[in-house]
């Protein structure tokens, strides 16, 4: 058994790099006569049991079959070779050099170790399995997105397929066939097909959480490519609110209850650090008083709380440079200290981060006080400040009907009555 694990491991090792699976044949003859065993369940069951026992670490890519011959039954082992080597059987790392298996060399583990890390892929860049050319929108990437990401006199001159030209921008794997997660969520017809959190929900809630009504609620769905204008659009024009605040005689000042840019960036920045790995989609909820974003997927990489937003990492480097090429984020990690300096300007404060979720991470941004000064919002009193700030006190106080008093009633009835008759 020591013999048939050993070259299980070296097949995993795939050393040379050629990509074949290695086959380990249990029941022939080294001239390859068959040598008349027989296979039964229990020899099945042992062999197989090797994948799973623990010795051979990461576990390996294999199946085992039985052949049936005139003269003896064969057993086969096939073995895939691993995309994150070196594996060991039982710590040490063997590979096969030629027709032979031997432990590796300390040179032959660090090639090893260097086609691992080669291997180790966001989630954004591992190919979509099941999905093929047919699912992307290919007119709106050679409309909308490859000749911004590509000048014009190099996509002129580029006769390669579109296969090829998506794999040398990261959104297509050529090994596989297929387009990765992030061509996707940015071109696909229907990305929830394969990835089913990839959506923004909407809600307007009235009151100051959940338990209220929803007032209005819209789903953002899509790809990204097509997606991304509709939120801007609908942030500018239904969420960033705008009133003329005088500031003298002759002058008026604008003021959003929710400044635009700051908005906008911060929902961006959840589309593009979020998890899609996970089914949950991103949350952009408004309240009487707020507004939150949370989004899947909590601090990722070298960020952590003690030193955000001064470090920044991309759990989706792909989808993070083609919404930069879009024009959507900038990547410059400035984007954070501009959404606090134009909030504290338009009377918002600055928003407030929330790390303690841990697999998901949230923002609340607050409405502009300066929204409601010098009388603007008396239309509408239940959105004051003062309003929402005493909503709960209001609520527990009932409210007293003034009672009318008898004497004034029937001198009202008698005066209609007059005016009636004459």
């Amino acid at each position: 058994m020591d013999k048939f694990c050993q070259a299980i491991c070296a097949f995993s090792n795939d050393l040379s790099g050629d990509g074949k699976n290695g086959y380990l044949m249990i029941g022939a003859h080294d001239n390859g006569e068959l040598s008349g065993l027989k296979v039964d369940d229990t020899l099945l069951l042992k062999i197989a049991n090797i994948r799973t026992d623990g010795n051979i670490l990461p576990q390996p890519l294999m199946t085992v079959e039985k052949f049936s011959f005139e003269g003896g039954e064969l057993l086969v082992a096939e073995v895939q070779p691993s995309e994150f080597p070196p594996v060991r059987y039982r710590g040490r790392v063997w590979v096969r050099v030629g027709p032979r298996k031997s432990p590796a060399s300390e040179m032959e583990e660090k090639i090893l170790t260097e086609r691992r890390l080669s291997n180790v892929r966001t989630y954004d860049a591992k190919p979509c399995l099941g999905a093929s050319l047919k699912d992307l929108d290919v007119s709106l990437i050679k409309k909308e997105f490859l000749p911004k990401a590509v000048t014009e006199d190099i996509l002129a001159e580029d006769k390669r397929s579109i296969e090829e030209q998506l794999a040398s921008l990261g959104f297509f794997d050529l090994r596989y066939n297929c387009p990765t997660v992030g061509a996707i969520v940015l071109f696909g017809n229907n990305p929830e097909r394969y990835v089913h959190g990839s959506y923004v929900q909407y809600v307007r809630f009235k009151g100051l959480d959940r338990s209220g009504d929803i007032i209005h609620e819209f789903k953002f769905d899509g790809n990204l490519c097509k997606s991304l204008p509709k939120i801007d659009t609908f942030i500018e024009t239904s969420v960033s609110t705008k009133r003329p605040i005088p500031v003298s005689v002759l002058r008026e000042e604008i003021v959003s209850s929710y400044p635009y840019w700051a908005t906008r960036e911060l929902l961006m920045n959840a589309i593009m650090h979020r998890d899609y790995d996970s089914n949950s989609p991103i949350q952009f909820y408004e309240y009487d008083d707020r507004i939150e974003i949370q989004n899947p997927g909590g601090l990722y990489g070298k960020v952590s709380p003690d030193n955000f937003p001064n470090v920044s990492d991309y759990r989706n480097p792909f989808i993070a440079e083609a919404m930069k090429v879009l024009g959507y984020v900038n990547r410059f990690s400035r984007g954070v200290y501009r959404v606090q300096k134009e909030l504290k300007e338009n009377g918002n404060g600055e928003a407030k981060f929330d790390f303690s979720l841990r697999t998901a991470f949230r923002v609340v941004e607050n409405i502009s006080k300066k929204y409601f000064e010098e009388g603007f919002g008396a239309d509408n009193p239940e959105n004051t400040q003062e309003h929402l700030g005493d909503r709960e006190n209001a609520q527990k106080t009932p409210k007293k009907t003034p009672k009318k008093h008898p004497r004034n009633t029937q001198e009202y009835s008698r005066r209609n009555n007059r005016s009636n008759k004459e």
